[in-house]
């Protein structure tokens, strides 16, 4: 059992690399199941609609997990009450539309996968504490006894909490990665426990950018520049970067993990 996870969707050249990418690497990892942060999808970088998220849906992508962008299109929270395969964080206040967390099949039926969206609580939009959020789902939720396989994707914009949460993770789910700050970090491993972890996967997009924005308005703006405009997407060839988690279907827990990174400015 494969399990394929990949970072923000950043624009329309993330969305143009997870389209011409995602179906040849499916094919020649044998993955299993497909987990896309789309929360930077539309093309503006903010936001997801629901074509782009059905357009996912229809290459490969069986769960789309989001962050503090995930209201940035009205339509959004109209279409994600019915859209159980597109998530938002967990520990957004009550009353959120939509859902946090939930329970998925692997592509050929044979596996129950839960999926775990949390956001952070340091320099993020005003959430409920992460932690004890992720303590109530983890009574609801229990590895190889209501799922075969945990996946948790914390969208968070520090580091130290999201290893926090990695280690709270451990071995109690199959996988926790880091979304949100759009740069890969190089301590991808398996953990004590068995849980694969990333601080951060990094992004689906144009790494000739800054943070996947246009590079040079991006200094502008930094630099005070009268003719800076508001941040858009950078559009040149996209970088696929997450990874790839091989798991124990005895333990629910991940046997090896490998960081993904293919095409764009990034990979060369």
């Amino acid at each position: 059992m494969k399990i394929l996870i990949l970072g923000d969707v950043m624009g329309a050249s993330g969305r143009k690399a997870l389209a011409s990418k995602l179906p040849d690497l499916m094919k020649t990892n044998k993955i299993d199941f497909v987990i896309v942060n789309g929360e930077n999808a539309s093309d503006d970088g903010k936001g997801i609609t629901k074509e782009i998220a059905e357009d996912f849906f229809k290459i490969g992508v069986d769960v789309i997990t989001s962050g503090n962008h995930i209201w940035d299109k009205k339509e959004t929270t109209d279409f994600i009450e019915k859209e159980r395969r597109l998530l938002r964080p967990a520990n957004l206040v009550n009353g959120s539309p939509g859902r946090g967390y939930e329970i998925y099949f692997s592509k050929d039926q044979r596996y129950k996968i839960g999926v775990i969206n949390l956001m952070g609580n340091v320099f993020m939009k005003k959430t409920d504490d992460v932690f004890q959020k992720a303590k109530e789902i983890c009574e609801k939720i229990k590895l190889k006894k209501d799922v075969d396989f945990l996946v948790v994707d914390f969208h968070g914009e520090i580091t130290s909490e999201k290893m926090a949460t990695g280690h709270f993770f451990d071995g109690i789910a199959t996988c926790v990665v880091g979304t949100h700050t759009h740069v890969p970090t190089a301590d991808t491993r398996v953990l004590d426990g068995g849980t694969a972890y990333q601080t951060d996967i990094g992004m689906c997009g144009d790494y000739n950018s800054v943070i996947g924005m246009n590079k040079e308005n991006s200094i502008k703006k930094f630099l005070k520049d009268k003719d800076a405009v508001k941040h858009y997407p950078a559009d040149g060839e996209g970088t696929l970067s997450g990874i790839i988690v091989e798991t124990n279907p005895e333990t629910g827990l991940a046997k090896k993990v490998i960081r993904l990174i293919d095409g764009g400015s990034l990979a060369k």
